[in-house]
């Protein structure tokens, strides 16, 4: 039986008559969280819908999504299109970097890398190229779409970091040449008509495959081959937890649906093994400054005493 909830709410949003929202919402992400509890290898496939909340657009919403159009997709962010109109690609991508550059991980991320540190999250595959779980902690991520940390020249394939650059790029507007041969180099990312890595690819198979339970976050899956990747889960006997805005063609087939915002859900479900740790002698002395006024001085007087008796 699939658990399924919609639209994240909570006391203060919820209007009379609206409590079996919540309990519905509370009662998925209880069953989310017993499913993660249980498992033994977790994988979380993460798309555009997990870096929304950061400010990133993503590619498909009417509103704000960056394709009006299919078109654009062959005209601007294709392997042709880049072929035959570099600088079309640049100026597309530019306003788009702006925002990535200035983006920081939410609370999505992070629940992803404190599921990871606590041991109950093994690797993240993303279809994301923003590098935000890297920034939030995570460790083992698989970009399948590419990623802006390189450059690299489609003619000569000289592969370089990216930071200067773009640096460079953002500041006049020049698209990037290689030094090598002077074509144009592009960002180490997967455009339409590209094959994607092979080596992330492979890694990110095999770790479906091992997988007893996969997350579904922010991501239609609507694009191949990611978008088929919890199906190949299943198929080797992982359970589904699929966390997104809108419905996706897995949903029948989940076990937990939550069309939710990810930055709401995922801390909820990372929560059971966020809890602080055991304090050391700095987080002590940090918890003594936050406490209230009497427990400080409480905490104090038998210090005070034991020095008292060595005076004396």
């Amino acid at each position: 039986m699939v658990e399924w909830a919609s639209g994240l709410a909570t006391g203060n949003e919820l209007g009379p008559g609206k409590g079996w929202m919540r309990r519905s919402m509370d009662k998925s992400i209880q069953r989310a969280i017993e499913l993660i509890g249980n498992a033994k290898h977790v994988v979380a496939l993460t798309g555009a819908g997990i870096s929304t909340p950061s400010g990133i657009p993503d590619y498909r919403s009417p509103k704000s999504g960056l394709w009006k159009k299919a078109e654009d997709m062959v005209e601007v962010a294709s392997t042709y299109g880049f072929r035959h109109q570099p600088d079309k690609f640049y100026e597309w991508l530019r306003p788009l970097l702006d925002v990535i550059r200035q983006a920081t991980p939410n609370p999505a991320h992070v629940a992803l890398a404190q599921l990871e540190a606590a041991g109950h999250l093994q690797a993240i595959i993303t279809q994301n190229i923003d590098l935000l779980h890297g920034r939030a902690g995570s460790r083992t991520v698989y970009e399948v779409h590419g990623h802006l940390r390189e450059i690299v020249c489609p003619a000569c394939h000289y592969l370089t970091a990216a930071a200067d650059a773009l640096d460079a790029f953002m500041a006049r507007g020049v698209a990037p040449r290689c030094p090598r041969c002077r074509h144009v180099m592009k960002p180490n990312v997967v455009l339409f008509g590209d094959l994607l890595p092979r080596a992330t690819l492979r890694a990110a198979q095999a770790a479906v495959q091992a997988a007893d339970l996969m997350i579904v976050a922010g991501s239609s899956l609507e694009v191949s081959p990611a978008g088929d990747l919890p199906e190949v889960a299943q198929a080797h006997g992982a359970r589904l937890i699929v966390v997104n805005f809108g419905p996706t063609h897995m949903d029948a087939a989940a076990d937990v649906v939550i069309h939710a915002d990810v930055a709401e859900v995922l801390p909820r479900l990372a929560a059971p093994w966020t809890a602080a740790p055991a304090a050391g002698p700095l987080s002590a002395l940090m918890d003594m400054a936050a406490a209230p006024l009497n427990a400080l001085i409480a905490a104090l007087e038998p210090a005070e005493a034991s020095a008292s008796a060595a005076v004396r």
